[in-house]
């Protein structure tokens, strides 16, 4: 592969963003035709769910303009493109880059996924039944178990693109093994209390950790009684629960989550039976922390994973010094041929304290690459389901 073409914009009129964002790309395409670099045949396109009524045009106009290209994509509350972040406003952003021939394959409702994928980009619909046990699902179809993506987002129906509009269950691009790529999880919250295993639970509601009332944990872990309800719900409305597999480790480097560890809301207290239910059926064994969201924490831990993809593509490559040492920093940055970034609909630059604040951490660690990503109802990364984290993943160039 080759450098991706990228380009990102915002208008009103969906036509008038396309065209803006095409002009950008043409530049680049110019560029690459003078080095003899083969035509794009697959593209990411997301945009804001205020041109969703026209997804069908958009789509259309954007095989006028780019014939050949496969697209896959779909709608958020927000996009991203390298150091920048588009919320609440009409805005689109695409990336189009040059896949080996039989590399990928864009499946859907309609196509399914194939026999050959070794790892697969995944949009799904947070409303489809079961969607943590397709997710787990799909992901063993794959040859490495590897999944990354997300939920579309939108304050009405998401939408996602699979060279057609969709809406409902799964869709996305599968890759073959000779597509070489990085991801990694970000997560955002930081636990309050220590790791507790579920020794009683039904179903969504967990009845004890470590042998004692779920509910006695967890206002321990917070710090509030229930007599004090006015200092008590506040804290525990904010309140979040990280949950793992019995045998996966829950925290990673510093005390904070790893990737193996999914954040879900408490969706309610159970005085009498002294339980706690949170927004994930739980088994006895599996582990639960109590967690707040951590904006601090999220940014560390993002500037992490982008250090971690760099130091994976920089052990791969032998290069001069340059002055100052930054050979290794310079062709580790020259090696990414495009990057993909969901990140939740809480985080973004509100989270981090400014405008685009979240992009502009990865473009810092990152370099100017080619990005294109969307903020998401929830997100894939492995064989989970997450909420509140980010998923960053890197293409690597030939």
């Amino acid at each position: 592969m080759d450098t991706f073409l990228h380009a990102h914009a915002t208008h009103p009129d969906w036509r008038y963003a396309l065209e803006i964002a095409n002009a950008q790309l043409r530049a680049q395409r110019a560029t690459q035709r003078q080095q003899h670099l083969p035509v794009p045949n697959l593209g990411f396109v997301y945009f804001s769910d205020m041109y969703a009524p026209q997804a069908e045009e958009l789509l259309q106009a954007l095989r006028h303009d780019w014939p050949g290209v496969a697209w896959v994509g779909g709608t958020g509350v927000g996009v991203c493109g390298n150091g920048v972040e588009y919320f609440d406003e009409p805005a689109l952003v695409l990336m189009l880059g040059h896949f080996p021939t039989g590399s990928f394959q864009v499946f859907s409702g309609t196509h399914p996924l194939g026999p050959d994928a070794h790892t697969a980009l995944v949009h799904a619909d947070a409303t489809t039944p079961e969607l943590a046990e397709l997710i787990a699902e799909m992901s063993e179809r794959t040859a490495s178990g590897y999944l990354f993506g997300g939920l579309p987002s939108a304050r009405s129906q998401p939408l996602q693109v699979a060279d057609g509009v969709f809406r409902g269950g799964l869709s996305g691009v599968a890759f073959g093994a000779d597509v070489g790529l990085i991801s990694r999880v970000t997560q955002g919250c930081t636990p309050v209390g220590p790791v507790r295993r579920v020794t009683a639970a039904n179903e969504h509601l967990v009845l004890e950790l470590d042998g004692e009332p779920a509910l006695d944990a967890l206002l321990a872990d917070t710090g509030v009684s229930l007599s004090q309800p006015t200092v008590a719900l506040p804290r525990l409305r904010s309140t979040l629960a990280g949950v793992s597999d019995a045998r996966e480790a829950t925290l990673a480097r510093g005390g904070q989550f790893g990737e193996n560890t999914r954040v879900r809301h408490l969706i309610g207290l159970e005085p009498g039976r002294r339980g706690v239910a949170i927004a994930e059926a739980v088994e006895v064994g599996q582990q639960i922390a109590f967690c707040q969201r951590d904006a601090v924490a999220a940014r560390r831990d993002l500037v992490r994973i982008c250090a971690e993809i760099r130091e994976e593509i920089e052990a791969g490559i032998e290069t001069p010094a340059a002055p100052g040492g930054a050979g290794a920093e310079l062709a580790a940055a020259s090696r990414i041929a495009g990057a993909l970034y969901i990140s939740c609909a809480g985080r973004g630059g509100p989270h981090f304290g400014a405008p685009s604040a979240e992009l502009q951490i990865v473009q810092h660690a990152l370099g100017d690459v080619p990005l294109a990503g969307f903020f998401a109802g929830g997100e894939i990364g492995h064989h989970h389901l997450y909420g509140y984290t980010g998923v960053l993943t890197v293409f690597t160039a030939s």
